[in-house]
């Protein structure tokens, strides 16, 4: 699976958990940890952040920049895997937090027992569909972690997904919401 799918997927699941519990304003970070059979997502991963790396400071900026307009910035010191987003006091009144801009992934299914749900989904791009469950752990935190089985290449792909997102500030700086 493309590492840019990893994070309209990962929106559209945080939104899952955030729709059932209301969620704290303000900054968040997400941390993915994502494995795929062959190991091709992590070398692509690791490419990219390498290449982030050596990037001139100017071009390193620009590229900041551009993910900031899109409601997504690299964790703390470039942390890996990490991704900040800004949840506004708007979203967060109606238990909404951002998802994948594109319509690329919709909830198909959930149910819930306490603090902890399952859930089924769909994506258009590429082709997947998947399943996993959220674990809610207050207003500040929620841990998560699903399968997505898709075809890449014309090969039958398997890619299991852990997520934890917590709070981090009640400001965003610079970063704004995703709509």
């Amino acid at each position: 699976m493309r590492v840019r799918t990893l994070i309209p997927v990962a929106f559209a699941i945080a939104a899952v958990g955030a729709q059932a519990q209301k969620i704290a304003p303000g900054l968040w970070e997400m941390t993915m940890n994502a494995k795929a059979a062959g190991g091709e997502m992590q070398a692509n991963l690791a490419r990219m952040q390498e290449q982030m790396a050596k990037m001139p400071p100017d071009q390193r900026k620009m590229m900041e920049e551009m993910m900031a307009k899109q409601g997504v910035s690299l964790g703390a010191g470039g942390t890996k895997g990490a991704i900040r987003y800004c949840v506004s006091k708007e979203q967060a009144e109606r238990g909404d937090v951002p998802q994948d801009p594109d319509g690329r992934c919709k909830r198909d299914s959930m149910s819930r027992s306490g603090s902890t749900m399952t859930f089924k989904f769909s994506c258009t791009d590429p082709p997947s569909t998947g399943s996993g469950e959220i674990t809610l752990t207050g207003d500040k935190a929620y841990a998560m972690k699903m399968v997505v089985d898709t075809t890449l290449e014309g090969k039958p792909q398997r890619m299991e997904m852990q997520q934890s997102s917590k709070w981090v500030a009640a400001d965003c700086g610079t970063l704004k919401p995703r709509q």
